[in-house]
């Protein structure tokens, strides 16, 4: 997240089984508000999003996405793909003030 923060991104969110009821949790996927974000400043391992995103995944233990960015075959934004479980109910996320953060 700080990575994120140092580019100036002021809001990212997460979801993934860190954010469900399951006692050992095993990755996080995320997005991020790309407003006033300085993408030379960002860190290219968050830039690339050609699957599978193995570098993310080496150094995050998980995948980030822009807040826009459609995932898969389907044209939703990665903010609103991740308010539904898998079978479509909704659900809820955790947003992240990155301008608190130090």
């Amino acid at each position: 997240m700080l990575e994120l923060q140092a580019a100036g991104c002021s809001r990212a969110y997460i979801n993934g089984s860190f954010v469900t009821a399951k006692a050992e949790p095993n990755d996080f996927d995320g997005c991020w508000e790309g407003e006033g974000v300085d993408l030379d400043r960002l860190d290219p391992v968050l830039q690339d999003m050609v699957p599978p995103r193995a570098a993310q995944k080496a150094k995050y233990g998980g995948e980030m996405f822009e807040v826009d960015s459609s995932v898969g075959g389907w044209r939703t934004a990665m903010l609103y793909f991740f308010q539904s479980d898998r079978r479509g109910r909704p659900k809820g996320i955790v947003a992240i003030d990155l301008g608190t953060l130090t």
